[in-house]
């Protein structure tokens, strides 16, 4: 089931406009979490929200949102305030101009989304929309309101429908410089180059994002079987940090060591740790295997 839209609105090329849904592309819904416990108890944790000063709890009703002028000074500004600020963007994406791809350093991406028609109407305004950014070979710019906050959307063609991608604006991106200035002027050398050369000649391959495998998921899907089966758990050493002290020998090292790509040790399915588990963990998709088996319980789902 597709998860529900964070926007809907209009998407609009001049006078051409179509009705549109934004989606969120990404999720970590499937990754482990922790919630916080109480040691002694072992209950969960509640935060309330309380007067800073009186160390009451105030209901929701009564909180407003303030802007700090001071330690102790505020501008209290309401919801209907905030939403007289309302801009166009809010429920219309106005495509304001066409960029090459490459002129988007990459410092200002923030999320992608998927973008698709809402409704049965304007699927023709929208294929128009698509096609021409497809054609020009070019990423549409625009605005989109997304939790109360204007943001910049780098709109590309995927398929059938368009990826969103948020952009962050320039008073968001630091300068390199305060991180680079300290970095000290090396001269690298020939034979140097031609061996570090030969060891990415060795790694080369092609993304494939399924080769990877998040190994700290990994480990702690292992970690909670262990304690759900009652077994002991035995800390791993941790590898040794050593200092180079001679940059060609460990060069020269390095190209003997490392084997093609091709050679790599394909990683187990993300999914592979859960058959070992004596329950499946609340919030987590079942192993393929195991999803045709009936159950009579029906699954936990994890806390939000």
């Amino acid at each position: 089931m597709a998860p529900r839209a964070n926007w809907k609105g209009f998407l609009r090329l001049s006078l051409v406009t179509c009705p549109v849904a934004l989606y969120p592309a990404t999720s970590e819904s499937e990754k482990i979490s922790f919630n916080q416990l109480n040691r002694k108890t072992g209950h969960r944790i509640k935060y309330l929200k309380g007067d800073a000063d009186t160390g009451e709890e105030v209901p929701n009703e009564d909180i407003v949102k303030g802007y700090a002028l001071d330690k102790d000074t505020f501008i209290e500004v309401s919801k209907e305030e905030l939403e007289n600020v309302a801009l166009e963007s809010t429920r219309t994406i106005e495509i304001d101009e066409f960029v090459d791809r490459t002129e988007i350093d990459p410092r200002y991406l923030i999320r992608p989304y998927y973008l698709r028609p809402d409704g049965k109407v304007g699927h023709d305004a929208f294929a128009v929309i698509r096609e021409t950014i497809r054609e020009m070979d070019k990423v549409a710019i625009g605005r989109v309101v997304l939790t109360n906050r204007e943001h910049i959307i780098a709109l590309e063609p995927l398929g059938k429908g368009l990826v969103g991608t948020l952009l962050r604006y320039p008073y968001e991106v630091r300068s390199e410089q305060e991180y680079f200035e300290e970095i000290q002027d090396v001269k690298i050398t020939k034979d140097m180059l031609d061996l570090a050369k030969h060891i990415v000649n060795q790694k080369a391959g092609r993304f494939e994002p399924e080769k990877f495998e998040d190994q700290y998921e990994t480990a702690l899907i292992d970690l909670i079987n262990q304690k759900r089966a009652g077994k002991p758990i035995t800390p791993k050493e941790r590898p040794a940090a050593g200092n180079v002290v001679d940059l060609m020998e460990a060069l020269r090292r390095s190209v003997g060591k490392e084997q093609p790509s091709k050679a790599t040790k394909k990683p187990r399915k993300a999914a592979a740790g859960q058959r070992e588990m004596l329950l499946a963990i609340s919030g987590k998709k079942p192993a393929k295997a195991n999803a045709a088996k009936k159950t009579t319980s029906k699954p936990q789902r994890k806390s939000a």
